[in-house]
């Protein structure tokens, strides 16, 4: 197949997707990395991957459409979000790595979601590495702007 393997042959990626490279919205200017995912039931969004946060933060206008809902919360927190603090509700949802080429990798993901819309400020949603990038094998390519994944 062409994917990622170990010395012994065994496969370290099952899929790979490409990713944009690109600030998320007009008013940035860093590029970010934006790997493309679908919620819920398929619906496609674009998170920012980063290994810095804590879980996957969903931008509250898409929590609805991902099937959050108040029986799922688990517990809330606050957290301080690109230099705002946000109160919210943690909780598990389904999330889709479509692959370009290789198997497709459906996971459940802890997430936390804002309890204000106002307040989130058109953020991005953000890929965390608690409760969902240590749940998987994953590498990136920046020559070809490839995302591998493999379950662990």
């Amino acid at each position: 197949m062409g994917l990622l393997q170990f010395k012994n042959g065994n496969s370290f990626a099952s899929g790979v997707l490409t990713y944009t490279y690109r600030p998320i919205n007009p008013q940035e200017t860093t590029n970010r990395i934006i790997i493309p995912i679908e919620i819920g039931n398929g619906i496609k969004i674009e998170a920012v991957l980063d290994t810095g946060a804590p879980y996957v933060i969903l931008d509250p206008n898409l929590a609805p459409l991902a099937g959050f809902t108040p029986e799922l919360v688990l517990s809330e927190e606050s957290m301080l979000i690109r230099g705002v603090k946000l109160s919210g509700k943690i909780a598990r949802l389904g999330f889709s790595l479509r692959a370009d080429e290789g198997d497709d990798m459906d996971i459940e993901a802890t997430v936390f979601v804002p309890d204000s819309a106002e307040q989130w400020n058109n953020f991005p949603s953000f890929l965390g590495q608690a409760g969902f990038l240590e749940r998987i094998r994953f590498a990136i390519d920046p020559t070809q702007d490839k995302f591998y994944f493999g379950t662990l």
